[in-house]
C-alpha cells in the first residue's frame, strides 16, 4: 500500500497546537533522585560481582564445580610425633568415614524419608537429629560427614543395606600412646570447619586438620597432601570421565623433647594424688633447666581425643590445658624471688636475722585497739635468709618486701620490676597454642580499678604470692630454672630445635645473691626444719620449695618447684594440686615420686 504524504495545512494544523502548549522544564530534584537511584544500583551490582568474585570466589567456585564434578578426597596420613627417644606417641590406624551425598539422596519424598530414617537408626541417632544436619551443612562446600570412624557394626550395616546417598571410604584416625596421658600435649584432629576455609581456602570439608596441641602447632607439616580424583558428571549425575589431580603425600613426623615414659609415669602419679584427695584438678611439668626443653608437659583432668564431645560439658574442664593456660596464685614459691630481690636491692644481707613470733602487727592510726596482723603459718623465732626460705616464713617476707619497723622493705614498684625481669608477665614461648601470661599488680591499677590506695597491707600479700599476683605454670618453672641454672631464661621448646634465650639477667644479680637463694631451698630438704625433707631419701641432691595459695571459699592450692642434682641442674619440676590442703602434704609426695623415678630410669647410681 502507498504511505500517504501529509498536506501543509495538516501540517501547520500540528505546528500550531505546538505553539499553544506550555513547556514545563524538569526540576534538578528529579535528576538528582534518578542520579541517586542509578549510581545505588551500579554500586550493589559492583558490590555484588566483587562479593561474587572476590570475597565468595573460592565459595562459588567450589559451588559451580560441584554441579559438574565431584571432588573424591583421599585423607593423606598425618605425619607421626615422636618423643626424645624416637618413640611415636601417636599413630595412624585405618578407619572407615561415612558421607552424605545429597544427590545421591532419594528423589521421591517417601523414599528419602526412609533412607534417612535407616541412617539414624543405624548411627544410633534422631531422624530429627538427621534432618538438622542436612539443613544446617552447606551443601556448595561438598558432601557432609557423617562419621568419621564407623564401627564395625555400623560399618557392616552400611554396606549390607546399599542406602542411595552415603558413600563410605577408607580413612585415618589418630590414637594415642597413652589414652588420657598426652592428650593436652598432643591434642586432637577434626575436619575443617568454615572458619578453617575462611582462614585456608585451600582446604575442603572432607580434610582433617589439627584443633590443638602439637596437632595444631605444627598442623602444616604434619597434615601432609591429601590425594584427590575429579569425576566429571552429566545432568544425570552420572560419571563421565575421572581423572587424579594428585596422590595423596603422607606429612612430616614431628620429634620431640619430650620423655615419653616420664610423661606417662608423671600424669599416672599426678592422677592417683589428685583421685586420693578428692581435688579438682592438677599441673605437672618437668623442663631441663639448661636449655628449655620440655621433658613431660600434664594437664588434670584429662580427655579422649577420640571422643572430644563427650567431654564439653563435663565438670573440671577437661579440655582446658592448665599447663599452659592457667593462671595460679603462685603462694610461697615465689619468695624466692623475693629473697633474690631483697639482696640485690640491699634490703638484707643473708645473715639478717628477723623474729617470726607467728604474725606481724602494723599498729592502727585510726584505731589503736584493733591493730592489722598478718599471720605466718606458725611461729619460727629468729630466721635469716637462708632459714626463711627454708622454713617459708611469711613474717620474714612480709619484712623484706613491704618494710616493717627500721626496715625499708622493696615495696610493689620494685617487687613489679623484679617480677618483670623474671619475665612473670610474658610468654615462655612454647610451641603449644593457647599460652597465656601472669598478671602483675601496681598501686595506680588498683587505683583505677578500685579507687582505693595501695597499702602495705597489699605488699605484704604479694611478697607470699597471695592477693593480685598471678602467673602461669610455665611462668613460674622458667623463673626456678634461671636461678637453678644461674640466669638464663630459654623459651620453651616442645619439638626439638637449637636452645633459644629469651633473656639473660645474669648481669643484674650476683652469683652471691644466686647462692644464697640456692642453699635456702636446698636447706628447705636437708635442714630438720625444713619443709620438704620428704625429699632427702632420693638419692639426688634436690633444691625445693612449696607453697600454698588461698583462693577463696576455704581452699587452697598446693604448689610445688624444685630441680635436681643441685650443682648441675638437668631436671626441674612443677607440680600443682588445686583445691588441696597445703604443699607438702598434698604435691610434695608427687614431686619426691617422680625425681626417684627419673633418678631410676634415666640417671642411675652416678647422679650424686
Amino acid at each position: 500500500m502507498k504511505q500517504e504524504i501529509p498536506s501543509l495545512e495538516d501540517i501547520l494544523a500540528d505546528g500550531s497546537t505546538e505553539d499553544n502548549m506550555l513547556e514545563v522544564p524538569l526540576t534538578g530534584k528529579i535528576f538528582s533522585t534518578f542520579l541517586a537511584i542509578t549510581v545505588t544500583i551500579a554500586l550493589v551490582i559492583v558490590a555484588q560481582l566483587f562479593n561474587i568474585g572476590g570475597v565468595q570466589r573460592d565459595l562459588y567456585l567450589k559451588s559451580a564445580q560441584a554441579n559438574m564434578t565431584r571432588a573424591d578426597i583421599e585423607p593423606a596420613p598425618r605425619g607421626i610425633i615422636k618423643d626424645r627417644f624416637g618413640n611415636p606417641l601417636v599413630r595412624n590406624e585405618p578407619a572407615f568415614r561415612a558421607f552424605i551425598s545429597f544427590k545421591g539422596l532419594p528423589h521421591d519424598a517417601v523414599e528419602r524419608e526412609s533412607a534417612l530414617q535407616a541412617i539414624a537408626d543405624i548411627i544410633s541417632n534422631s531422624y530429627g537429629d538427621i534432618i538438622d544436619m542436612l539443613e544446617n551443612h552447606d551443601w556448595r562446600l561438598g558432601r557432609l560427614l557423617l562419621s568419621a570412624n564407623l564401627s564395625h557394626d555400623e560399618l557392616i550395616a552400611f554396606s549390607t543395606k546399599q542406602i542411595p546417598g552415603i558413600d563410605i571410604e577408607p580413612g585415618f584416625m589418630r590414637v594415642l600412646a597413652h589414652q588420657f596421658a598426652f592428650s593436652h600435649l598432643l591434642g586432637y584432629t577434626g575436619l575443617v570447619a568454615q572458619q578453617d576455609l575462611e582462614r585456608s581456602p585451600q582446604l575442603t570439608l572432607e580434610e582433617e586438620i589439627g584443633k590443638s596441641g602439637l596437632e595444631l602447632f605444627y598442623d602444616d607439616l604434619l597434615r601432609g597432601m591429601s590425594g584427590q580424583q575429579i569425576s566429571v558428571l552429566d545432568v544425570h549425575s552420572e560419571v563421565q570421565e575421572a581423572y587424579i589431580v594428585r596422590e595423596p603425600s603422607i606429612g612430616e613426623d614431628v620429634y620431640t623433647f619430650i620423655d615419653g615414659e616420664l610423661q606417662t609415669y608423671l600424669y599416672e602419679r599426678l592422677t592417683q594424688q589428685v583421685q586420693a584427695f578428692g581435688n579438682s584438678g592438677g599441673v605437672g611439668v618437668a623442663v631441663n633447666p639448661q636449655n628449655g626443653e620440655v621433658l613431660a608437659l600434664v594437664s588434670i583432668p584429662s580427655f579422649d581425643t577420640n571422643r572430644v564431645a563427650d567431654f564439653l560439658n563435663v565438670s573440671g574442664e577437661p579440655l582446658f590445658n592448665r599447663a599452659v593456660s592457667g593462671r595460679y596464685n603462685p603462694g610461697s614459691t615465689i619468695k624466692p624471688l623475693v629473697a633474690v630481690a631483697a639482696l640485690e636491692e640491699q634490703i638484707v644481707d643473708p645473715e639478717d636475722l628477723f623474729f617470726s613470733s607467728g604474725s606481724l602487727r602494723i599498729p592502727n592510726p585510726y584505731y589503736p585497739d584493733k591493730p592489722s596482723i598478718f599471720l605466718d603459718w606458725k611461729p619460727h623465732g629468729w630466721v635469716n635468709i637462708y632459714s626463711a626460705l627454708a622454713k617459708s616464713s611469711n613474717v620474714y617476707f612480709y619484712i623484706v618486701g613491704g618494710g616493717f619497723e627500721s626496715t625499708d622493705g622493696l615495696g610493689i614498684q620494685v617487687l613489679r620490676q623484679w617480677w618483670q625481669l623474671f619475665r612473670l608477665d610474658k610468654q615462655t614461648e612454647i610451641d603449644l597454642p593457647e599460652e597465656k601470661v601472669g598478671f602483675l599488680p601496681s598501686a595506680e591499677w588498683k587505683r583505677k580499678r578500685e579507687n582505693d590506695p595501695w597499702r602495705v597491707g597489699d605488699t605484704y600479700n604479694v611478697s607470699i604470692g597471695q592477693g593480685d599476683l598471678t602467673v602461669t605454670p610455665l611462668e613460674l618453672l622458667n623463673y626456678v630454672s634461671a636461678i637453678a641454672n644461674g640466669g638464663t631464661l630459654y623459651k620453651f621448646r616442645v619439638a626439638q630445635g637449637e636452645p633459644e634465650v629469651l633473656s639473660s639477667i645474669k648481669e643484674h644479680i650476683s652469683l652471691l645473691s644466686f647462692k644464697a637463694v640456692r642453699r635456702g631451698m636446698r636447706d628447705a630438704v636437708v635442714k630438720q626444719y625444713g619443709t620438704v625433707r620428704m625429699l632427702l631419701d632420693v638419692p639426688m641432691d634436690i633444691a625445693a620449695k612449696t607453697g600454698t595459695a588461698q583462693v577463696g571459699d576455704g581452699k587452697t592450692n598446693a604448689l610445688f618447684i624444685g630441680y635436681g642434682p643441685f650443682e648441675e641442674p638437668e631436671i626441674a619440676l612443677l607440680i600443682i594440686i588445686e583445691d588441696a590442703r597445703e604443699g607438702s602434704l598434698n604435691a610434695t609426695p608427687v614431686a619426691r615420686d617422680t625425681f626417684l623415678w627419673y633418678y631410676e630410669h634415666r640417671m642411675g647410681t652416678e647422679a650424686r
